[in-house]
């Protein structure tokens, strides 16, 4: 059973930086790829990380490319994404998920497993 846990949410201001972090537990973290998804009430949740298996591959949707920073550690079954320069428009529940094999995609099928997923919240 694959068990995704966020933490690191909260309220901040805008341009506040905020560190997101998920461990996976379950399966073999480091044989998957990985990304962080955001959803924002009566709107479709959409991807805006992803991460290669081995961390050398990152891919970032437009609305947080130069602001956000996907990462991880193997050896701590744990992906992060830094937010630096919040907006309003970031608040959202943000989830990380593991996709279905090594792929790094912004591409919502292809991940496999979700993570309850925790709020952040950018005042004005």
């Amino acid at each position: 059973q694959v068990r995704l846990v966020e933490s690191g949410g909260g309220l901040v201001q805008a341009g506040d930086s905020l560190v997101l972090s998920c461990e996976a537990s379950g399966r073999i973290f480091e044989d998957q790829g990985m990304g962080w998804f955001r959803q924002t009430p009566g709107k479709e949740r959409e991807v805006i990380a992803a991460i290669s298996w081995n961390g050398l591959i990152t891919v970032y949707a437009d609305s947080v490319k130069g602001r956000f920073t996907i990462s991880r550690d193997n050896a701590k079954s744990t992906v992060y994404l830094q937010m630096s320069s919040l907006k309003p428009e970031d608040t959202a529940v943000y989830s990380c998920a593991m996709a279905r094999g090594p792929y790094t995609t912004l591409v919502a099928r292809a991940y496999e497993y979700w993570g309850q997923g925790t709020q952040v919240t950018v005042s004005s």
